[in-house]
């Protein structure tokens, strides 16, 4: 029987990455996300490309009664979800915290935090009452230290570097696995949703150097999952040669 796996944030970027990695791997996904549309054109990929059943759940992992009402309503062949991947977040601004927009900030402690906690909440009974499981949350460089303007999006990384280790010893006793693999820059979606929509200001981040791509980060999720059932990668942190810390890179200078 192929194992489930739920990825949280699939419409693009490292989601769908993870995604379609894992359904290449012989996994049935689920896939949630917001943009329903996009759900449906990776639903379709994966059934095009590969021998694995996907499943789409469209909803906003900022509210609990929409995770708990689309999670619950998994068919019975699907409700055992044996890796859940929480994908989802964002960055949104690049400000001192004296000039922060608030709205940025509510908004990221809602998907990063919360979000991350909901859909946990939700799935993971399940997996203590089967005594069976691997919970992964993407963190990020900004987890591991804080860099100028980007405080707040920090903090939520370093809050779910910390909700990574609390699970890991409340799961400790039902053989789960909990796994934080934290990225540095990885050139997706990120920037240009941190810089609302200003393209040239994102491009900017991934200029000079090699970044990493979304594939890097699947890579590194498929390695933790298919360890043996005593192996644990607790923790995972996967930066391109070229970077350094947060905000700490050597760009080659142009011509």
């Amino acid at each position: 029987m192929k194992k489930i796996a739920l990825i949280t944030g699939a419409t693009s970027g490292l989601g769908k990455s993870i995604a379609l990695r894992l359904a290449k791997e012989g996994y049935n996904v689920i896939i949630t996300g917001r943009r329903k549309e996009r759900l449906e054109e990776l639903e379709k990929e994966i059934e095009i490309k590969y021998e694995s059943k996907v499943f789409s759940l469209s909803f906003d992992v900022r509210s609990y009664d929409q995770v708990a009402k689309a999670i619950g309503s998994l068919p019975e062949e699907w409700k055992a979800i044996d890796v859940l991947v929480n994908n989802a977040g964002l960055a949104a601004g690049l400000d001192p915290i004296f000039a922060g927009d608030v709205d940025d900030w509510e908004q990221m402690i809602d998907t990063n935090i919360k979000g991350l906690l909901y859909v946990t909440r939700t799935v993971s009974p399940d997996m203590v009452a089967r005594k069976s499981g691997h919970i992964i949350n993407i963190g990020s460089i900004a987890g591991k230290g804080v860099y100028p303007d980007g405080a707040v999006y920090c903090a939520t990384k370093y809050a779910v570097n910390a909700l990574s280790q609390g699970l890991r010893m409340d799961m400790l006793p039902y053989g789960i696995r909990v796994t934080q693999i934290c990225p540095g820059a990885v050139e997706t979606e990120f920037s240009l949703v941190r810089f609302k929509g200003d393209q040239s200001r994102a491009d900017q981040v991934y200029t000079g150097y090699e970044n990493l791509i979304a594939d890097d980060i699947a890579d590194a999720v498929y390695y933790a999952v298919s360890q043996p059932p005593h192996v644990d990668i607790q923790d995972m942190l996967v930066m391109p040669t070229a970077q350094a810390t947060g905000n700490m890179f050597y760009k080659e200078e142009k011509n």
